[in-house]
């Protein structure tokens, strides 16, 4: 099933995300993620090309074989440093392995040898080719924008290509996803947005995505990380009860998808599901 026709059927939408293997014998311990991952019943599990592109040779491959499980996958695909024979080839690929849904990025270049410069001129392509086709967006605007408007202007070009649904980078404050929402829509984007949840289970965790993304971090989490960075057991705990209450709060506002970046840390999604399981049977 496409995610397009799961939004369309559903109020509300669980996913969780994955990042492939490094090397091949590392298999097992992302199957098995993904097997308990599937216990939970998402929507679908989406996997990522992993950083810089590095595992991109194994997201068809994961993706595969989260289908097999009976749980719909959504693979990664990056523009950056493909020719057109080479996403071709990749395109082909996804379909011959039964992959019905695409999440479009530009990713990080690491030589000239591209023919594509921005995830917009990639999202034609996959739209002949069939697959249901996501894209990603910024409530906090994209690092390398000058500002919001503008970061909005660039996600226009993706939505104007045929983009199906949108899913956020992390966020810790939700009036930043509200107010991103209420931005969107008076620009005329109206498309189905999933918000992207990262559970924050130890401090070092915070420094190091406020470095990479530029999130903002609310005084709560910045207290909750101080209080317990130095107990391990409590520092989880208190990642999973905030990721708890981010993602009821975001439901009693009608949000249509939570998306969960799991870190291939089953136990993560396990324990923030047991707090929501009624929940997300309710709105459903």
């Amino acid at each position: 099933m496409t995610i397009k026709e799961i939004l369309e059927k559903k109020n509300l939408v669980l996913s969780f995300e994955l990042f492939p293997p490094k090397k091949e014998q590392s298999f097992a311990g992302v199957f098995e993620a993904a097997e308990k991952l599937s216990s939970l019943k998402p929507d679908f599990i989406s996997v990522t090309c992993g950083a810089g592109g590095t595992t991109d040779g194994n997201t068809s491959e994961v993706a595969a074989k989260i289908n097999s499980m009976g749980i719909p996958s959504l693979a990664h695909l990056t523009c950056a440093d493909n020719t057109r024979e080479s996403l071709m080839q990749k395109i082909q690929l996804m379909k011959d392995l039964g992959i019905k849904n695409v999440l479009a990025l530009r990713g990080d270049k690491k030589s000239d040898l591209s023919d594509f410069e921005h995830a917009s001129d990639i999202v034609p392509y996959l739209k002949q080719a069939g697959f249901c086709t996501g894209g990603a967006c910024y409530p906090e605007g994209h690092p390398e924008s000058p500002n919001l408007d503008a970061d909005i202007d660039n996600l226009h070009y993706k939505v104007d290509a045929g983009l199906d649904f949108l899913t956020t980078q992390m966020f810790f404050d939700n009036n930043m996803l509200y107010s991103y929402l209420y931005r969107l829509n008076s620009r005329g984007i109206h498309l189905p947005v999933l918000a992207g949840i990262m559970p924050v289970t130890n401090a070092s965790q915070v420094l190091k995505m406020v470095r990479l993304s530029g999130a903002h971090v609310p005084p709560k989490l910045m207290m909750l990380c101080d209080k317990f960075s130095a107990n391990s057991g409590a520092m989880y705990q208190a990642g999973i009860s905030y990721a708890v209450d981010q993602i009821l709060d975001l439901i009693s506002n009608g949000i249509r998808g939570i998306h969960i970046y799991t870190m291939n840390k089953a136990n993560v999604a396990c324990d923030i599901m047991k707090n929501l399981n009624s929940i997300f049977e309710a709105a459903a």
